[in-house]
């Protein structure tokens, strides 16, 4: 994560710092609005107003009548004042809304895929205002390269807000996996606007002020869009559940596979098709798949990357194969968003190696830090290295960055020190990855789960404390989190002299677990380590349970409020087929995964 630049004792502070001023204002007033809903309204009028208003459709019948009239225009007013209790901005969220209610094209609307298209309008103006202020040409070297990324970030938050509002999943809302799909791309897009703003740390005052305005109205109505789909996923979830329980009652076995309570081995998330499934297990290539060969001695189609990336199609729906083989590859790999279903295979995860060393001590931020960038949804890595070169004087250095829905990580190296592994936003699975780092070497705000992987905290600068994630949750209503099941954590070196701990809250809401891992000696008996001295917020989720090893007691960890003691049924909730959905995307990939504990 992003920390100052000037000297070792700075380079332990981040941007992004909790501001618990805000987040205690904005947990009271999550506080009293949960009251006055219990107060005003039983908990079936709250569901039958929420179904009706963001689920059905609220219909208009003008008799020319002004009593009906405003009789209808007050019950629409009521209704939607009702559903924009859930959200964090009842305010804006009834502003908002309301003024597309009353508009001249408004017909039968979906009040969280009216909230989506409102936010995605406002962000299209930030969008518009960035670039202008960019065209400027006014900003120091640091300025400029974090306002691009700031262009970059917006536009991918309007992609994810594009994806919602047009998916077909609004007609699929009683299905877990439908809302799920929402939330998902509605959190990455909440993630992506935060990201720019982070990024300014080191910029000035000013421009730090005028990016905050221009993205106050988008943040706030895609924080509400969130809220109201969380809200209908509640309600999926209760039907599901109601609907299981009716089944089981009457003999019927459920079909559901969101949790998969068993402790056998599966093939991967049924994201991923059966031909990617023995493509991940097996080293020939499927028939009809596209392949392209990248050897540095020239005996392939490129002897880049990047060149092979450049001349791949854009959304192709089938599996493109890109074979690197052994030898270090420097250079910077992005695989854009319009590149889909690729399918990156070294010849093995010592062998062949992408290499970088961009930092951000010699003026790269850290999002653009990365040497592997990928953002193309389908993503799949098996048997390669990344790696960033730069060192743990060079500060924050990405290995590799994932903002890909539906992304694999197999067998893979993930090779650096501080910032080693952005998994950035979306859902994501590694598996039997090695990943090394110092300072907070696994950080984001994606929905990730990492099983059966080797973790090695390597030795740091002097002064400084490991810790091994970063979890950037922003919002209550994002389904993110860092979960780590049946990994081992191990120490890289001689870290006797090191204070070395699990993660510590980069956020409001940071959410990390750790489930049935075997951690090494050296971690430190306190378990977390607070942000910058300060206590963390009650809103905050750290669990761990059932792990083994000499780092794993329990006795004299820290005393905070939000770390959790689970239970079973609690954890399965962080497991691959509740917490990424992944019974329905990883089987198709052909990794072999656990589903349930």
């Amino acid at each position: 994560m992003s920390m100052s630049m000037s000297s070792v004792t700075s380079s332990w502070k981040a941007y992004g710092k909790i501001d618990e001023a805000e987040q205690q204002r904005l947990e009271a007033r999550r506080k009293s609005r949960k009251r006055i809903v219990i107060i005003s309204l039983s908990s079936i009028f709250l569901v039958a107003v929420i179904v009706g208003a963001v689920v059905g459709t609220v219909s208009h019948h003008h008799d020319g009548s002004a009593g009906t009239g405003g009789e209808a225009a007050s019950s629409i007013s009521n209704s939607i004042k009702a559903a924009c209790k859930v959200t964090l901005y009842p305010d804006s969220c009834y502003t908002s809304l309301y003024a597309m209610v009353n508009s001249s094209n408004f017909d039968t609307p979906n009040l969280a895929k009216l909230s989506v298209q409102v936010a995605m309008t406002e962000l299209s103006k930030v969008s518009g205002k960035v670039s202008q202020l960019q065209s400027q040409g006014k900003l120091d070297k640091i300025s400029a390269a974090a306002l691009q990324n700031c262009i970059e970030l917006t536009d991918l938050a309007i992609y994810h807000l594009n994806d919602t509002l047009y998916s077909s999943n609004w007609g699929q809302l009683t299905t877990l996996e439908a809302v799920d799909d929402l939330r998902t791309w509605l959190s990455a897009a909440g993630t992506n606007q935060q990201t720019c703003l982070d990024g300014l740390e080191n910029s000035s005052q000013e421009l730090q002020a005028t990016m905050a305005r221009y993205t106050l109205n988008s943040t706030e109505f895609t924080s509400n869009s969130l809220a109201l789909v969380t809200a209908i996923s509640d309600i999926a979830s209760s039907i599901n559940l109601r609907r299981r329980r009716l089944m089981s009652s009457s003999g019927t076995t459920s079909t559901s596979h969101n949790v998969d309570d068993s402790d056998g081995e599966h093939p991967m998330p049924r994201w991923l098709t059966s031909k990617d499934r023995k493509l991940l297990q097996s080293n020939s290539a499927a028939a009809d798949a596209m392949v392209v060969i990248v050897a540095k001695d020239g005996s392939g189609n490129y002897t880049t990357i990047g060149a092979a990336l450049n001349a791949l199609p854009e959304k192709s729906s089938k599996r493109i194969i890109i074979h690197v083989k052994k030898g270090v590859y420097t250079e910077k790999v992005i695989v854009d968003k319009s590149k889909w279903n690729v399918m990156m295979v070294g010849d093995g995860m010592n062998v062949s190696i992408v290499s970088g060393s961009l930092n951000v001590v010699d003026g790269t931020p850290t999002f653009s830090s990365a040497t592997v960038a990928v953002f193309g949804k389908g993503f799949i890595a098996r048997d390669i290295g990344f790696r960033n070169t730069a060192g743990a004087i060079k500060q924050q250095a990405v290995a590799l960055l994932s903002a890909a829905d539906e992304s694999v990580f197999y067998r893979c190296s993930i090779d650096a020190f501080q910032d080693t592994l952005y998994t950035h936003s979306l859902r994501q699975f590694y598996c039997e990855c090695d990943i090394y780092g110092t300072v907070d070497f696994i950080f984001g705000n994606a929905a990730v789960v990492f099983q059966n992987c080797n973790i090695w905290a390597r030795v740091p600068l002097s002064g400084q404390q490991n810790t091994i994630t970063a979890q950037g949750k922003i919002d209550p209503n994002q389904n993110t989190g860092i979960s780590i099941h049946n990994c081992t954590i191990s120490a890289f070196g001689n870290l006797a002299s090191v204070n070395s701990y699990l993660g510590r809250p980069w956020k409001n809401y940071s959410t990390t677990v750790y489930m049935r891992s075997t951690m090494g000696s050296f971690i430190n008996p306190a378990g977390w380590l607070s942000w910058m001295g300060n206590t963390p917020p009650t809103t905050i989720f750290y669990a761990e349970f059932r792990n083994l090893g000499l780092g794993s007691s329990t006795k004299n960890r820290v005393k905070w409020k939000g770390l959790r003691k689970l239970t079973l049924r609690q954890a399965r909730q962080f497991t691959v087929g509740s917490f990424i959905q992944g019974n329905n995307w990883l089987p198709q990939a052909g990794v072999t995964y656990r589903s349930g504990m």
